[in-house]
């Protein structure tokens, strides 16, 4: 299964408008992705399979509560930042990628879904001042050096089930970059939280603090 139906079946509750915005958000990036390549054009038919649902990870793990200020560092085509805007229409989204055109797709999708609760900005991860809950990523950078760009970025007080920290998309052996990291972490195989083969080998990574 690689469309829409995917979300659905994994996050039954959602509403008929959080369903609409998922499924036009699949037509909005193939739409953008002909004009400014930001996945894999060999990619493009597993939109909900490799990207969305992979994305929404994080929403399997942790439920945002309102309020929650989250950072998306190199988000490109929006990912994991928008899925996770739109079922966590409460919280606020700052999506921050260094490659303006990327920027761009993001602003068109953000307008096109009419999400409130996203801002967009082209820049570097090292430049941001402002503080969050939670830093998000997805196979940005290594993780030592992600570490390294935000530890001034995370909002000393909590206020969800999780300490504030980072919540980062990882896939492959990355045990080296782990021995690095000198905060509490956890590791969750996202294996254990969808089904599908794609996801054998991909992690998500939980670093407190930062």
């Amino acid at each position: 299964m690689s469309s829409a139906d995917l979300i659905t079946e994994y996050f039954p509750n959602i509403s008929e408008a959080q369903q609409n915005q998922y499924k036009q958000m699949g037509a909005l990036l193939l739409e953008w992705n002909e004009k400014i390549n930001v996945i894999s054009r060999k990619d493009t038919e597993n939109i909900y399979l490799h990207h969305v649902l992979h994305s929404l990870a994080i929403a399997k793990v942790i439920r945002f509560k309102p309020e929650t200020q989250i950072l998306d560092i190199g988000t490109g085509g929006g990912f994991p930042g928008i899925p996770l805007a739109i079922m966590f229409p409460d919280c606020q989204f700052h999506l921050v990628d260094s490659i303006g055109k990327k920027i761009k797709v993001v602003n068109e999708i953000v307008n096109a879904l009419n999400l409130q609760n996203v801002r967009s900005e082209q820049a570097r991860a090292e430049q941001l001042k402002q503080k969050f809950d939670f830093v998000t990523g997805r196979a940005v950078t290594k993780l030592p050096k992600m570490l390294q760009w935000m530890r001034n970025n995370i909002a000393p007080k909590s206020f969800n089930a999780l300490p504030n920290g980072m919540l980062y998309l990882k896939g492959g052996e990355f045990d080296e970059e782990m021995d690095q990291v000198k905060k509490y972490f956890k590791i969750y195989n996202i294996k254990d939280l969808f089904h599908e083969p794609f996801y054998q080998t991909k992690k998500l990574v939980y670093i407190k603090g930062v």
